[in-house]
């Protein structure tokens, strides 16, 4: 404990000589420091390994890739300031930027400017896909073509073009070129660290790594080279550093945040939802003049699974009526008003989130508080207020505990008796992808903008152990359909298809739509610049920070 007191004693001598003060919004010089906390940890700054948001949020300060998304989810220019796709759409080709420059740091060994070119993807790409790196992003790269030579067609035709192979047409794969593993990187740091690349990022972010003292303290400052401007052309970003905090406690982390020593937090815990919350989703009164909230669509549907693998005949989940009659049976407005203080939008369509352009209630049809038709559909399953149903298991986590006991007390009411088997998170995961749980709690953050993303969880082809297939559902008209939407590059004609597949998937009832989560974001009322964006990604580009 004394060496971890000293340790930390020492840090914020170092931060207060770096900045001129261990915990302000401005250091003597008038320059701007926004502070933010990570409860869950970053274990890496290398982009090959940015999986969680802790750390895809980090490295979206220190890196760029060939694109990016606006706040609309459009594909914008990054790196690459323009791009073409062979009318088969299997062949991209990039046009990038040569004033683009990796971060000069005490530990990138560059002796002078050191710019982008083409051959850095190349390297950086390819090495998303090499074995020896392991990186939990290789997916994302399954339809790149191979060639001859055993390499993935990643090709520089000179220092500011680069192409790019498909095996297939892909639409979703511009949106997947955004994601943070396809950052550039420079291949002579990597080689120079190896494996302590994750301790010591070069990138070309709008921010560069000043201090990083594991589960303490991370210090980014900015990159007075990075070549991102604004429509006034004054260069980004605004701000001179970013601190990132690790308090672990959510309590604390509030308290922190009320006392003005964080700028800003990310979500909504029970711990303190009630405090800064009224029941219908508004900021209390007494924080409107110190607290600001910001709230939309969020690409993450919370559901819960049925598994339809018919192992045993008498489960009578494999009967639609039964599922239909459990999606009628509860009220999920009133769920989310007193559970949830209406942070998310009642799952009243399909599995298709709001915040997608697929995303069409009208069309896709739904489920709404009916207990009527509920009672109905259990009378046609041979099951008359619920007599000779069996118990029913809803396997869940502690976190989602609350909903599932309001479900189960709700459906009692029409007889289907849920017996609730709470379980470790990483326990239900794995025992969900094994089709091991009749019903099971489930929820699905989109890897990128596209319902592609949501619709292949029920493609027959995608079934486990190698797919995300975790309900186990089969339907040859779903399949065709979603077999068609990959080969159609047109973004609406695309987005029909997804219609028709989500609105089969309502028909059948392989899941239960709990909600469509919403971003929340409470930031000081002196922060402005951090507008929420339906993938929850932070980007301090353009935020300020008044007095």
């Amino acid at each position: 404990m004394l060496i971890r007191k000293l340790k930390y004693f020492f840090l914020c001598v170092v931060l207060s000589a770096a900045f001129h003060s261990c915990g302000g919004r401005f250091t003597n010089e008038g320059r701007q420091i926004f502070h933010y906390n990570e409860s869950a940890g970053i274990t890496s700054l290398d982009p090959a390994f940015a999986s969680g948001q802790s750390a895809i949020w980090a490295c979206n300060q220190l890196f760029n890739g060939l694109v990016d998304l606006d706040r609309n989810l459009e594909v914008v220019p990054a790196i690459a300031k323009s791009w073409t796709i062979s009318e088969d759409g299997k062949t991209y080709t990039f046009i990038l930027r040569d004033d683009v420059r990796f971060h000069n740091t005490d530990f990138s060994g560059f002796s002078g400017p050191r710019y982008v070119t083409a051959y850095d993807f190349v390297y950086s790409l390819s090495r998303i896909l090499d074995k020896e790196t392991a990186s939990p992003g290789a997916w994302i790269f399954r339809k790149v073509k191979t060639l001859a030579d055993g390499r993935p067609s990643f090709t520089a035709l000179n220092d500011t073009v680069l192409r790019i192979e498909l095996t297939e047409p892909f639409p979703p794969f511009l949106g997947i070129l955004a994601m943070k593993y396809c950052s550039v990187v420079p291949k002579e740091v990597v080689e120079k660290y190896g494996k302590d690349f994750r301790k010591h990022p070069v990138g070309t972010g709008p921010f560069q790594i000043k201090m990083w003292e594991e589960g303490v303290k991370l210090v980014m400052r900015k990159n007075p080279d990075y070549f991102e401007r604004d429509s006034a052309g004054r260069r980004l970003p605004y701000i001179d550093a970013v601190a990132v905090s690790f308090i672990v406690d959510k309590q604390s982390v509030f308290m922190e945040f009320m006392k003005g020593t964080l700028d800003f937090m990310s979500g909504i815990d029970p711990s303190y939802k009630d405090a800064l919350l009224t029941k219908d989703g508004r900021l209390n009164e007494e924080y409107a003049d110190k607290v600001q909230l910001l709230t939309g669509p969020y690409l993450n549907t919370e559901y819960l699974g049925f598994n339809l693998k018919n192992t045993e005949e008498a489960n009578p989940l494999l009967d639609k009526r039964v599922r239909k009659a459990i999606n009628y049976g509860f009220d999920r407005k009133k769920m989310m008003k007193y559970l949830r203080n209406d942070m998310g939008y009642a799952g009243t369509a399909g599995f298709v989130p709001r915040g997608l352009p697929s995303f069409d209630p009208e069309r896709t049809g739904g489920y709404d508080y009916n207990p009527e038709k509920a009672l109905q559909l259990l009378v046609e399953a041979g099951y008359p207020n619920g007599s000779g149903l069996p118990e029913i298991t809803l396997t869940v986590s502690a976190q989602y505990a609350d909903l599932c006991q309001y479900i189960q007390h709700e459906l009692s009411k029409i007889g289907v008796i849920l017996k609730l088997d709470i379980a470790q998170a990483a326990q239900q995961r794995e025992m969900m992808r094994a089709y091991q749980l009749p019903f099971f709690r489930g929820s699905w953050i989109s890897d990128y903008p596209d319902a592609e993303n949501q619709m292949a969880l029920f493609y027959s082809k995608n079934l486990q152990p190698h797919g995300s297939n975790y309900t186990h559902y089969e339907n040859p008209k779903f399949d065709a359909l979603y077999e068609k939407s990959q080969t159609c590059t047109d973004d609406s004609a695309r987005n029909g298809y997804y219609v028709m597949m989500d609105s089969l998937l309502v028909s059948d009832a392989p899941f239960v739509v709990l909600y469509y989560d919403k971003v929340v974001r409470f930031a000081r009322r002196n922060v402005s610049g951090l507008d929420p964006n339906p993938i929850n990604m932070l980007d301090l580009r353009r935020v300020t920070i008044g007095r």
